[in-house]
């Protein structure tokens, strides 16, 4: 079982990576946490976009996922509560700092990491293409008599989020970094605070105006 050539493994690692590169809500949640909390914010939007992943891992792996790439009113369903989140993280990021000094508001500097990791499971799950990328994108790697088609595309969704553990960690502490390095000065802070809220709004648009279609 799970008997795969060394050019599977070899183009699955380089889609596995690339995805993981690639930008979206769920990269630009957990370095905009990371922009604002540190290393310890960014970590938890991580799990928490982690935890998301792996439901929709399973979802893909049980044939549920197909609901979505089906039914355009639970598509549209999903897809209008994720963007309207979105939408309402980036008007939070847009009103916690002050227009005076560009410091973030005390109600809001410091949420609790629990908080930041359950806004990071609702971003993965709420947005409906993640599903259907998973549905569309894991068979591609199910080979014929390698084992149950259920438990491969399990194997290889999980193995995607093993490689974002490998990739994700190195950007969050680099990211911690740079913030701090930038922290002291409150023009900056005030324009990445403004700017994180621009692009969280952005995104929210953009999924609203998504279709079912990759």
């Amino acid at each position: 079982m799970f008997e795969y050539s060394l050019a599977h493994w070899t183009a699955f690692a380089t889609a596995a990576v690339l995805l993981n590169l690639s930008p979206g809500p769920d990269m630009a949640f957990i370095l905009g946490q990371t922009a604002r909390h540190g290393k310890g914010g960014g970590f938890a939007a991580m799990f928490g976009v982690w935890s998301g992943a792996v439901v929709h891992v399973a979802l893909a792996a049980l044939g549920l996922s197909a609901i979505l790439a089906t039914s355009a009113l639970a598509f549209s369903l999903v897809k209008w509560v994720g963007a309207a989140y979105l939408v309402w993280l980036g008007i939070q990021a847009l009103l916690a700092c002050s227009a005076d000094d560009g410091a973030l508001a005390p109600s809001a500097a410091v949420p609790r990491r629990r908080d930041i990791y359950r806004q990071g499971i609702l971003i993965s799950l709420l947005n409906p293409k993640v599903a259907i990328f998973f549905l569309a994108f894991l068979p591609q790697f199910v080979v014929p008599g390698a084992g149950p088609v259920s438990l491969q595309l399990a194997l290889h969704g999980l193995l995607i989020i093993a490689v974002a553990a490998i990739v994700e960690p190195p950007l969050v502490l680099a990211g911690a970094r740079l913030a701090a390095a930038l922290r002291g000065s409150s023009r900056v802070g005030l324009w990445c605070e403004r700017g994180l809220g621009a692009l969280f709004v952005g995104l929210g648009v953009k999924l609203a105006m998504s279709s079912r279609t990759m």
